[in-house]
């Protein structure tokens, strides 16, 4: 994982997430989550220092289930509070994290705001979501070659690009990550309209 969040960052990119537990990851057997739960509460603590070293913002999306265990919980939260300050690239760890959770929550909050439905627009619904600065996604590398969302930041994906790489994600090194970025940087993106040729001409 901190090598792929290393290449991010030489490469430039501003904004890295990473998906390291759904709300549905809660189905799995007892000693398959438990595990995970060690597995992340260590990793957590020992990139710490690099992270906040390398002027890494971390954020934790999701984490509202009263089942994550305390200490990850605060482990979690002390990194936040670490790397608060940080103005380099910003890494969102989504845990416990549904997209459709996120826009159930965003719609309650606007309602309870008291927003008129005439008032409401993609703006203003947007700003109710978790982290509301955070932009929408470019790409999105899907690995274990699946071809699904898996509930992930659904209002955030909504004009990404999508890459599939066979390798599977504990596989997953810098140098998949740059291939994927190259992949992307050869895309037409459209945003659902037109692109001109040379002549200025558009084309479908």
């Amino acid at each position: 994982m901190i090598d792929v969040i290393e290449a991010a960052r030489t490469a430039g990119v501003e904004w890295l997430s990473l998906y390291a537990f759904s709300t549905e990851n809660w189905r799995r057997p007892a000693g398959e989550v438990d595990f995970l739960m060690r597995l992340v509460r260590h990793a957590v603590r020992k990139h710490a220092p690099l992270l906040h070293a390398r002027r890494i913002r971390c954020r934790f999306l999701g984490v509202t289930d009263s089942r994550v265990p305390a200490p990850l919980a605060r482990d979690f939260a002390d990194l936040m509070t670490l790397t608060g300050a940080n103005r380099g690239m910003t890494l969102t760890v989504a845990f416990d994290h549904g997209g459709r959770g996120d826009i159930v929550e965003a719609a309650r909050s606007l309602i309870r705001s008291g927003v008129s439905a005439d008032a409401v627009d993609e703006e203003n619904f947007a700003a109710h979501l978790p982290f509301p600065d955070t932009p929408d996604v470019d790409l999105v590398i899907r690995t274990s070659g699946e071809q699904r969302i898996s509930n992930f930041m659904l209002w955030q994906v909504a004009y990404a690009e999508w890459v599939f790489p066979p390798v599977l994600w504990p596989d997953f090194r810098a140098t998949h990550f740059v291939e994927c970025l190259r992949t992307f940087q050869q895309r037409d993106r459209r945003f659902g309209g037109v692109t001109p040729n040379a002549n200025g001409e558009t084309r479908p």
